[in-house]
């Protein structure tokens, strides 16, 4: 189950309720506001939060100008998404770049939660932000943390420094001197977690706070453990001041309640989500674009960021032209398969599209056939990929026996192949720029 599945699933149920009326009574309103408040306890939103969340959209929603709209029901619905995005945060919260460089930021967190994998994910998004990140491995206890931070820095393709299990707070000191000295604009310190808060720890993080004065002190926390993940936050706050948080495993089965309690809870924004193991799986977090996926209305802009950052400039360009003189090949087909893989998780792309993702569940995707597909493809010689009309009867057996499909598979395949080129017959060069943005210029 994605992101807010379950969540999603139950508000919409509530709403449907309410979307179907004409006019609506204050006794029906608080009565589905009843149902809401259910509905965010069982996805492990913090009981306060969801109090006073509750309160104040009954306030609004029962206000006469609501009970007296022709479209009560989607007035209540937009007054549920303004209070989710109030309570996420308002707007996306932008790293804070230092004014004398090198910018330090000072990742902290407990064991389990995946900090140290983050840290690899933050530099490499900023080496792609045309920044000179340095990797610091401040986490001296844990076994292998230093080889594993080595490896994301590797990955990453950005510098690192360690001094083995010489004292965290000089090995910090050291790398911010090292970083001024080697042109790192960025500085990344990766501490040592614990399986739980002690005083030791924190004695610790606060030693390497005073000394390197970081830009930013990002919490990351793992959605999978609830409403424990808070109350970490809470409390780190309380004795670090963390600047931000970042959520990891929004892309599992979690039920999402950190998302929508950690802002209301410590008054520090979610920053960045991790969505994947991969080291490009981290995202900025919009509340906006966060409750318009709660609620089923798809995430438009997140997808076409996704775009932007998976396909190739010259490859869009390639099948644009190949749109343009209508000979849209297997080729092209299959460079789309690769490029939509590079955006990450099937599923969760399908639930960013309006009005499509919440009525397919991710038990609809078949991301199997999709392996499938591709197999086919390349099963097939460079003449028949590139011109598909030589792929008669025969041609067909041989590609299902090389792609271990049948032909029934194959001839499906086939078909899809044309209903795509028939619809990429309507499209032209401007309404491709308008889905991936101003990036590509036809």
């Amino acid at each position: 189950m994605s992101l807010f599945e379950s969540l999603g699933e139950r508000l919409n149920h509530i709403f449907s309720k309410l979307k179907g009326k004409g006019k609506l009574t204050e006794l029906e309103i608080k009565q589905a506001m009843r149902e809401v408040r259910v509905a965010l306890l069982e996805a492990d939103v913090n009981f306060m939060v969801a109090k006073d969340f509750i309160s104040k959209v009954s306030e609004k929603a029962v206000g006469e100008e609501i009970l007296n709209s022709l479209t009560p029901g989607q007035q209540v619905i937009k007054i549920v998404r303004d209070e989710l995005i109030s309570l996420m945060g308002e707007s996306n919260a932008k790293l804070e770049i230092s004014s004398t460089p090198p910018t330090v930021y000072m990742m902290c967190g407990l064991q389990g939660a995946g900090k140290t994998t983050m840290t690899g994910k933050l530099a490499l998004m900023l080496k792609k932000q045309g920044k000179k990140p340095l990797l610091v491995a401040g986490d001296i206890y844990r076994p292998a943390a230093i080889e594993q931070l080595r490896i994301g820095a590797k990955n990453a393709g950005v510098d690192f420094f360690e001094r083995g299990t010489i004292s965290p707070v000089k090995i910090a000191k050291e790398a911010v001197e090292h970083a001024k000295r080697m042109g790192n604009d960025i500085v990344i310190i990766d501490t040592a977690g614990r399986l739980q808060i002690d005083e030791k720890l924190m004695t610790e993080l606060e030693e390497i706070k005073s000394n390197v004065n970081p830009t930013e002190i990002l919490l990351t926390i793992d959605a999978m453990t609830g409403q424990e993940s808070v109350n970490v936050a809470k409390e780190f706050n309380e004795r670090l001041e963390i600047s931000g948080v970042i959520v990891t495993k929004l892309d599992g089965d979690t039920r999402g309640g950190v998302a929508l309690s950690v802002k209301a809870v410590t008054g520090k924004p979610i920053k960045f989500c991790g969505v994947g193991e991969k080291i490009g799986d981290i995202e900025p977090f919009y509340p906006d674009r966060m409750a318009s996926r709660i609620l089923g209305m798809g995430d438009v802009l997140t997808l076409i960021d996704k775009a932007q950052a998976a396909f190739d400039e010259k490859e869009i360009q390639k099948m644009e032209e190949s749109i343009r003189k209508n000979s849209f090949t297997f080729e092209d087909f299959l460079m789309t398969f690769e490029q939509i893989g590079k955006m990450g998780n099937l599923a969760d792309l399908i639930g960013m599209i309006p009005g499509i993702g919440s009525k397919i569940k991710a038990t609809d995707i078949d991301e199997e056939k999709i392996k499938k597909y591709k197999a086919i493809i390349q099963s097939m010689t460079k003449k028949e990929r590139l011109n598909p009309d030589l792929i008669k009867a025969s041609n067909r057996k041989r590609i299902a026996a090389g792609s271990a499909t049948t032909i029934q598979e194959v001839n499906t395949l086939m078909k899809q192949f044309e209903q795509t080129k028939q619809m990429m017959k309507g499209m032209n060069g401007g309404k491709m720029q308008r889905m991936f943005g101003k990036k590509f210029k036809f």
